[in-house]
């Protein structure tokens, strides 16, 4: 969750400007359930900065509290020319989110016997990873898995495209070329001796799902995550599929601060792949949290090796988040561990975090962050959110 990945690093050095707030009118508040007037002010007063200071276009949050009620905060704008805000529960590229899903079905796959965790890739991808960025006969599927394999990320493809996400917004990738790119670079470490957050991992993980399974590791997801949780608004996009279906509001991408404003919410989610490609809603996010920290896709083995983790410095713009296998832990302020990822990707940024009580609490703003301040905003919402519900 950090500007330390491709689809988050590449972000903060050539996104979002800040809006005039006369088009930023829009500000409201909608629950499932009873309203608590002073949590419903305090967190709807965070999301109007969030429009108003930080200068996203427009934030919807998704919260489940304490009570077992969702409710839902709206401000700004979701469509820049008709001032509507973002749609309730609408769906959204949930990008670097998607590493919880492709490490789901590999930890189920390690459930089933098909996967060792310490195994060495090769095994599962023979001669795939091999270059100056690294070795697949000295990195195991646990350290692809938490971001420790030392595999560079991707960056040249957009540096080449153009050097701004939005000279890439259209092009369409392969698995591989995204995996040839990094390779081509030298290695960030050996493999083990620390932890720096690449893509590329998941890219890796994508092919060994498909490479195990015989089947694309979209299908995979779909079969054993989305279906069994009726997730109906979450789904992996068609090759070459740019558009959003369904239910959703405009994103927004900027090249340079106090830029003008473009709609990329048509765009090839391809650079992502298996390290972020879906597609989903805030409340089908939310809930494949909890039923993830429930127990409701792994044994209790598996889930316990997903909840291992590691000191992540750099994930995201405040200090003390550790990594596990696709899935990461920070402490909140109110003494409260919280379990989740995030997300950036072209139009779309997203954070969120699920406790062991259940509460969750889903943050969704329409354009990438410019800084660490506004993404530093977003998380702190996300962790307001958690505790005050």
């Amino acid at each position: 969750m950090s500007p330390t990945i491709l689809l988050r690093r590449t972000a903060l050095a050539a996104t979002a400007a800040v809006l005039p707030l006369g088009l930023l009118s829009t500000a409201t508040a909608t629950t499932t359930a009873q309203p608590d007037a002073g949590r419903d002010a305090g967190l709807q007063r965070r999301l109007d900065r969030l429009v108003d200071r930080a200068g996203f276009p427009g934030v919807v949050a998704t919260v489940r509290g304490s009570d077992g009620k969702v409710r839902t905060y709206r401000a700004g704008a979701g469509d820049l020319e008709t001032g509507a805000p973002l749609p309730k529960d609408g769906r959204v590229r949930i990008a670097s989110n998607t590493k919880m899903f492709t490490a789901t079905v590999v930890l189920q796959l390690v459930a089933e016997g098909e996967v060792d965790l310490d195994a060495k890739v090769e095994r599962y991808l023979p001669g795939v990873v091999r270059g100056p960025g690294g070795d697949g006969r000295r990195i195991t599927v646990r350290q692809l898995l938490q971001q420790t394999s030392g595999l560079p990320d991707y960056d040249t493809l957009v540096i080449e495209g153009g050097g701004s996400l939005r000279s890439v917004a259209h092009t369409y990738f392969e698995p591989h070329d995204l995996l040839d790119a990094a390779l081509a670079e030298d290695r960030a470490f050996a493999p083990g001796r620390r932890w720096a957050y690449s893509n590329t991992n998941y890219v890796v993980l994508g092919m060994l799902v498909q490479r195990v399974t015989g089947r694309p590791v979209g299908e995979e997801i779909r079969k054993r995550v989305v279906a069994p949780l009726e997730l109906d608004d979450t789904y992996w996009p068609h090759p070459g599929e740019q558009r959003i279906r369904g239910t959703h509001g405009h994103g927004y991408h900027s090249d340079e601060r106090g830029g003008r404003w473009h709609d990329l919410t048509r765009m090839d989610p391809s650079l992502g792949w298996a390290a972020g490609q879906l597609v989903s809603s805030p409340r089908d996010l939310g809930r494949f949290m909890q039923a993830l920290l429930d127990g409701d896709l792994l044994p209790a083995a598996q889930l316990a090796e997903m909840k291992e983790t590691v000191r992540a410095p750099g994930f995201d713009a405040d200090p003390g988040w550790r990594y596990g296998l696709g899935l990461a832990e920070h402490r909140l302020g109110c003494d409260v561990t919280g379990w989740g990822h995030g997300g950036d990707i072209q139009g779309f940024t997203t954070r969120n975090l699920v406790t062991a009580d259940g509460r969750w609490a889903v943050v969704t703003v329409n354009a990438l962050p410019h800084d660490l301040e506004q993404l530093a905003a977003v998380s702190r919402t996300v962790e307001a959110a958690i505790c005050r519900s």
